[in-house]
């Protein structure tokens, strides 16, 4: 399986909270909690209060950078929110297809098991 690895759109200079993991994505603070997450949270109608309560690996003033930081770059960090949507969209299809043909080798070996 590859790893999918994410442009930095253009012209968009990080800085502290948000940070580049090793294949582009995106996080805040010295978490796993994606820019992505803070987010959607936000554009859900959280505010940065009820996000911290949600992710509190992520201090309040980081979340309140975050938000700052993708508001000021909304525009430009449209590509990369979209090849992230993709990304996982895609990722959860694969999941999808290897559950469903797992489940059927499961049965198959069931069947052969019972001599049928």
């Amino acid at each position: 399986m590859s790893t999918v690895t994410f442009s930095l759109p253009a012209g968009i200079r990080l800085g502290n909270p948000v940070r580049r993991d090793t294949v582009g994505v995106l996080r805040v603070g010295n978490t796993r909690v994606t820019l992505d997450t803070i987010v959607t949270a936000y554009e859900a109608g959280s505010t940065a209060l009820e996000i911290s309560h949600d992710y509190d690996a992520v201090m309040l003033s980081e979340i309140s950078a975050a938000i700052d930081f993708y508001l000021r770059h909304k525009q430009t960090l449209e590509p990369y929110f979209a090849s992230r949507t993709q990304a996982s969209t895609s990722a959860l299809s694969n999941i999808s297809i290897r559950q469903a043909t797992s489940f059927i080798r499961d049965q198959l070996l069931v069947r052969r098991k019972l001599g049928g």
